[in-house]
């Protein structure tokens, strides 16, 4: 999966050096104020934004009863009992929500739960974010009341505007600017004026990361496109130089809403494919089914792309994945993102790798694993090392996470790694808050001077005293625990004991039991 690009004139992009957030700190023994400093710090920080989702007790106008009944709240609020939307739950009775509480002549009104959420998840437990397998819409994980309105409104489902419209009336683009900004020579969907709702259904998720479930469609493609697209039409059977589509997954070749290209075009398109070349690899289609130029799909690919068939045929640590038909990975069109995976750069991977797929149910997630792609740390025709890595040992971590490497800036705005194998979005580390270690001669992490590679024995160089690697302490896919750390253990000096067994003398340790992901 060569990155697009790595061809482009390069210039060296600087980065700033962070100080190890993900660490333990700077230093661990002798940092008392500095280091209750801090946490406290972070402390307030947190407590500041738990305390901006609670649900504060508003000073009613009116004294009440703390028993009143609440009939009583009709005779001033019977508006929120009146729309083309009601909430359920007004038939309740607002205390089903509410609770009053009168303290020294003040009447407070507020919420029976601490948080909005926690009060809706209480009738609608089906929608609580932390039961749920799967990508939940952001609001819907703490803020219902983003979207809807708790008593009444004139949209269906209690929304606060409707899903259709303009920037200014459309609910969804109060955070999304989808169809808003599209470059003068691209193309915008016209469905995108029928209403959001017309393909999405906002809560609909499941544990499988298909494209249905990720960005919530109301049904799979290509089933959701020729809702409106009628595959029998003369003009886009022509469009498709009468090649057989209706079953094709057609957000492989086409952006669902706006595309900087023509007829809504994917970003990242197959050369031959691009200026319309079809013929380079279509024979005409006989009997509703495609005919290739070549007699197979490899031989097909291999005449432009002789090189990786030689990879992939001649590697030390071949990649049986890369065996089959290039198709089973790959687009033969156009795709999302670079190298053109059918799905995605995780998905493509994880449907064969299930094994790794499972680790996506553990809460931290190494971003490239999960949300990024596969073939950033593995090398997917074949390599020359264990487990397709692209470079052995701490040289893989380090070239992200190390103070030396420093990325390509290419000609458009996109970064290179691993000298231009890989490429990665222009704002990739600020984005992903991407730790960047204070090394120095292989020291200083998780502290000042610990190791993080082999220590050798002071009395025979050539020795090696102590195994270390990333992955003596760290698991490269997913935890349980933050900071990804083996076993799903926690960050604290219970997980330095496994090494450090003496806590008066630090410098005794013992090997520590790398990480099997």
């Amino acid at each position: 999966m060569r990155a697009v690009g790595s061809s482009m004139t390069s210039t060296t992009l600087q980065r700033p050096i962070r100080r190890d957030p993900g660490g333990m700190g700077r230093t661990m023994w002798g940092c008392g104020r500095g280091r209750a400093l801090i946490r406290c710090v972070w402390l307030g920080m947190a407590l500041a934004a738990l305390l901006s989702t609670r649900a504060p007790a508003q000073i009613h106008p009116v004294p009440l009863d703390a028993k009143t009944d609440p009939a009583k709240c009709l005779e001033c609020h019977q508006d929120k009992t009146k729309g083309k939307s009601v909430h359920s739950a007004m038939a309740m009775g607002c205390l089903s929500c509410h609770e009053i509480r009168v303290n020294k002549d003040v009447t407070r009104v507020k919420l029976i739960t601490a948080t909005p959420v926690s009060l809706c998840v209480s009738c609608h437990a089906d929608k609580k974010a932390a039961d749920i397998q799967g990508t939940v819409h952001p609001p819907a994980v703490r803020d219902c009341l983003a979207c809807h309105d708790p008593h009444t409104s004139d949209n269906k489902n209690q929304l606060l505007k409707p899903t259709s419209g303009g920037e200014k009336e459309n609910l969804c683009l109060s955070c999304h600017d989808t169809g808003l900004h599209v470059p003068d020579k691209g193309s915008r969907h016209a469905a995108l004026d029928m209403g959001c709702d017309t393909c999405h259904t906002i809560h609909k998720t499941g544990p499988d990361p298909t494209p249905e479930n990720q960005f919530h469609l109301t049904k799979p493609a290509p089933a959701l496109c020729l809702d409106c697209h009628d595959a029998k039409d003369a003009d886009l059977q022509k469009a498709h130089d009468n090649q057989p589509f209706a079953t094709a997954d057609c957000l492989e070749c086409h952006d669902p809403h706006q595309s900087a290209q023509p007829k809504l075009m994917a970003k990242f398109t197959h050369p031959p494919f691009a200026p319309g070349g079809c013929d380079t690899c279509h024979a005409q289609a006989k009997d509703g089914k495609v005919v290739l130029t070549q007699t197979d799909i490899k031989s097909l690919c291999g005449t432009c792309h002789d090189d990786q068939v030689k990879l992939i045929a001649g590697a030390k640590v071949p990649h049986p994945g890369a065996m089959g038909d290039c198709t089973d990975c790959h687009s033969p069109h156009a795709s999302r993102e670079p190298g053109l995976p059918k799905t995605n750069g995780v998905s493509i991977c994880t449907g064969c790798h299930t094994d790794i797929d499972d680790l996506r149910k553990k809460p931290f997630h190494h971003q490239p694993a999960f949300g990024q792609a596969c073939g950033i740390c593995h090398t997917p025709h074949g390599g020359d090392n264990e487990k397709l890595l692209r470079v052995a040992g701490n040289g893989l971590c380090l070239e992200c996470h190390g103070p030396d490497s420093v990325p390509q800036k290419t000609a458009d705005g996109n970064l290179t790694i691993f000298n231009g194998a890989v490429t990665l979005p222009g704002d990739y580390y600020q984005k992903n808050k991407v730790p960047i270690l204070p090394l120095r001669f292989g020291l200083g992490h998780p502290v000042e001077y610990h190791p993080v590679s082999d220590v050798m024995d002071p009395t025979n160089q050539s020795k090696v005293k102590t195994k270390l690697s990333c992955l003596s302490c760290h698991q490269p896919h997913a935890s349980a625990q933050p900071d990804l750390l083996v076993n799903d253990q926690a960050n604290n000096m219970a997980f330095c004991d496994m090494c450090h067994k003496n806590r008066l003398n630090m410098e005794q340790t013992t090997a520590p039991i790398p990480a099997k992901q």
